[in-house]
């Protein structure tokens, strides 16, 4: 091989093998030199050869290998995701599912009816242990399709599932949509076909799992085939639940029109059609405006399904009429007090199972409720209970005698008792009996509460640190105008509420005019807080405001609210600013949900400490020098307990509320006026006789709430105890106040000597000792203020009639 052949072989990168025989001294390389290389080794050297040497570097990291990198990551990423394994995973996935899901379909067989479809007994205590009652007894009795009339068959199907008759018993899209959304967390969903829902409601549970969805949906296809469609709409019609205690078409028809399934009406067949949506919303008679609106367009849904499937003829569904049910009757068993207890307890046990994702939604978890086997512990105190019984029928029910005034026969009362510092509900009085009045006057919220709502103002102005137009901070001290009908200024809206009588207060402070709860003030002060902050710190402490319009009118209590609510916000002020949500259960056990647990009914702070103790402390003044002084500040049974509460009546007299607290108890008491003739709507109180009445025959919140309040409070609370105040604003903190006298027209400030007077009326004190740890006696010390001086007076301490509020105008 000669030099130019061996050093070819080495630009090459390879090495050419010596001829055999050649000597070792022929093997060894010949020298060559350094410029015979340089200039012969870009002449010579081949195209191919200087491609090799630049991989070979890449491969060692070395000069030249520089952007290959990225090119071998997108040559790698190429090789990996090719569309033959992209496709060939995919339909690896698809068989996986399809045999997993042939699995479970021949894995699943058709359950026997689920045991939890004979209901067992609910038993229900009081807080000590004692049985209060027991609830359970299944309200069902099935018939056959064939007693149904056909018509009315149909009204269910074209509610729920127009395509029942050809589909296959199973909705894959609304499966596959409400199994995402639980794996979500998102809820129930829609969707479902009528051989879904019974397989839910027979076989299986109303819990909200995968598994249940996935094993309903499996039952379903398995029941369409081996079961005719009437088998299973009637197996639907008679195991769902309607309300009103009723399971199944003969319960229904029965608890809301009174007569037997077979004698249904198509009207009457599509509204209970209708109600399975949503039974508790749906029920007519206890139906906010919204639920008869959404119930109506769903009875007009149904009939126009009907029409559109030709089951019914157009001609006959235009000349049909919503059929109004009649009004419930209460199961036997009860009885007084026992029903309204049993009912609402039932409902917040259905809420907490929502609220923890133990059923989909209030329907399912009161279906759940209604299951039985619960063993469910009230918060109930048997003494209490029966004292609050005994003081609205000492105070109240006894009294009245509707053969003597028919107006009598109208008045509803109902009250709650909740402990501040556990949220606790001791006592609960619903109505004269739950046979006799169905709806329970303790969770009603279709009465305005009037100006027991003012409180919430205040609070709302005192967490903000709310300032008036003139830029002040609103304190308990800060000077408004009193005068009746004055335009509220700051507000888009224009507003102007009267006063009670008309009345003109002149300038007075914010403590006055929450003790004698004058309109004008309130009404501006809602607008210096700003109305959406004042529905939101209500909201927090714990008022339904979600449908509410933040408008000036709100200031005087015009929305709807409970005993139970107003319990709960002022529990919350008790509290310290703390929420406070009102729980009527301690306890609730089911061997099928063992992890089950009531929600703690003591929440995070909502409005600051030194804003809700302000409010207390300015409360004990409407107490001691205000609204509600005959009826508590100077009730005999009052032993010197530190009382903060408020006065409320309502809009043409038609509701009037009490509510007030001690440092341990905090009771609403309300009562509503309701025609004793059904509908049942709303009518005055003015003429409802007794005692406590004024002159004008007005029912107020001085008169027989705040009787009933103290009746019972003093009976029960005898502990002497003192408000644990963080403020220095007041009336517990402080009796002297730099406003003008509260004449209409202003005159000379307050004198700072003790007067000499032995009237009652003499100027305010300037001691420094708390208002409320006044006692019910007729010592100097103990006697109103000059903010009292101007009350209408009829000379009769049990009138009442000094309470200031406006039944025109939504006190």
């Amino acid at each position: 091989m000669g030099r130019a052949d061996e050093r070819r072989a080495r630009q090459r990168g390879g090495r050419r093998a010596a001829p055999r025989g050649r000597s070792t001294e022929t093997d060894q390389p010949t020298p060559v030199r350094a410029e015979s290389v340089a200039t012969a080794e870009p002449e010579t050297a081949p195209a191919t050869g200087g491609r090799a040497a630049a991989r070979r570097g890449a491969k060692k990291g070395g000069k030249g290998a520089k952007g290959k990198a990225g090119k071998k990551d997108r040559s790698l990423i190429r090789r990996i995701f090719t569309w033959k394994k992209i496709l060939g995973t995919f339909l690896g996935l698809t068989v996986a599912v399809i045999g997993a899901f042939l699995w479970l379909y021949i894995s699943t067989p058709i359950p026997e009816g689920n045991p939890d479809a004979d209901l067992q007994s609910n038993v229900y205590e009081y807080d000590n242990g004692a049985i209060l009652a027991r609830d359970g007894e299944v309200n069902r009795e099935n018939v056959d399709l064939s007693k149904i009339p056909l018509e009315v068959q149909h009204t269910f199907v074209a509610a729920e599932n127009k395509t029942f008759y050809g589909d296959a018993g199973v909705d894959l899209k609304g499966t596959a949509r409400g199994v995402l959304n639980t794996l979500m967390g998102k809820g129930a969903q829609g969707g479902s076909t009528i051989t879904q829902q019974y397989v839910k409601n027979y076989y299986l549970t109303q819990e909200q799992t995968v598994t249940r969805k996935l094993k309903e949906l499996v039952i379903s296809l398995k029941l369409d085939r081996e079961k005719d469609k009437d088998y299973i709409l009637a197996g639907y019609i008679n195991t769902s639940y309607y309300g009103r205690g009723a399971y199944g078409i003969q319960a229904a028809a029965q608890a809301y029109y009174r007569v037997d399934a077979d004698k249904l009406s198509v009207q009457q067949g599509a509204y209970l059609a209708a109600l399975l949506q949503a039974p508790s919303q749906y029920d007519w008679t206890s139906a906010s405006d919204t639920g008869k609106k959404l119930v109506t367009a769903r009875w007009n849904y149904v009939l126009d399904n009907m029409v559109e499937q030709d089951w019914l003829d157009k001609s006959k569904r235009d000349a049909m009429t919503f059929p109004v049910p009649k009004e419930p009757k209460a199961a036997p068993g009860k009885e007084g007090q026992i029903g309204y207890l049993v009912d609402a307890a039932n409902t917040e046990l259905a809420k907490q199972l929502v609220a923890q994702g133990i059923a989909d939604d209030y329907e399912s978890g009161m279906a759940l409720v209604r299951r039985g086997g619960w063993n469910i512990e009230l918060n109930i105190d048997k003494k209490k209970q029966k004292a609050l019984e005994t003081a609205v029928k000492e105070q109240l029910t006894s009294k009245l005698d509707k053969k003597k005034r028919s107006v009598d026969g109208d008045v509803q009362a109902g009250a709650v008792s909740v402990n501040p510092k556990t949220g606790a509900v001791e006592a609960m009085y619903g109505g004269t009996g739950y046979t006799d009045h169905y709806t329970n006057n303790a969770t009603r919220t279709d009465y305005q509460p009037a100006s027991t709502f003012k409180p919430v103002i205040l609070a709302a102005a005192f967490d903000e640190a709310a300032k008036t137009q003139d830029g002040d901070e609103i304190t308990a001290n800060t000077i408004y105008d009193g005068t009746s009908k004055r335009p509220v200024v700051g507000s888009d809206i224009g507003f102007a509420p009267e006063n009670e009588d008309d009345q003109d207060y002149g300038d007075v402070t914010v403590q006055t005019a929450l003790n004698k709860s004058i309109n004008s003030v309130f009404a501006q002060m809602g607008v210096d807080v700003g109305m959406s902050e004042v529905l939101k710190v209500a909201a927090n402490l714990g008022m339904d405001t979600a449908d509410l319009k933040a408008v000036p009118a709100q200031t005087l209590g015009t929305m709807g609210a409970s005993p139970l609510q107003m319990a709960g916000v002022y529990a919350t002020l008790d509290n310290h600013g703390k929420q406070v949500t009102p729980a009527l259960i301690k306890s609730a056990e089911n061997s099928a949900h063992p992890t089950f647990k009531h929600a703690d009914p003591i929440g995070e702070q909502v409005i600051s400490r030194e804003a809700a103790d302000s409010v207390t402390s300015v409360l004990t003044g409407v107490v001691d020098d205000g609204t509600a002084k005959k009826s508590v500040r100077d009730n005999p049974l009052r032993k010197g307990q530190k009382v903060a509460g408020k006065t409320g009546t309502s809009d043409n007299n038609k509701s009037a509320w009490f509510t007030g607290y001690t440092p341990d108890l905090v009771t609403s008491v309300g009562l509503f006026g309701e025609s004793a003739k059904a509908p049942h709507p709303q009518v005055p109180l003015t003429g409802a006789t007794t005692g406590l009445s004024s002159d004008a025959g007005r029912i107020n919140g001085g008169g027989f709430p705040a009787q009933i309040w103290a009746a019972y409070t003093f009976g029960v609370s005898t502990k002497v105890s003192k408000f644990d105040l963080e403020t220095d604003q007041g009336a517990a903190v402080q009796t002297a106040s730099p406003s003008p006298s509260t004449s209409p027209s202003p005159s000379s400030s307050p004198s700072s000597s003790p007067s000499t007077s032995s009237s009652p009326s003499s100027s305010p004190s300037t001691s420094s000792s708390p208002s409320s740890s006044s006692k019910p006696s007729s010592s100097p010390s103990d006697t109103p203020t000059d903010d009292t001086s101007t009350e209408p007076s009829t000379g009769d301490p049990s009138t009442g009639s000094e309470d200031p509020e406006d039944p025109l105008f939504g006190q």
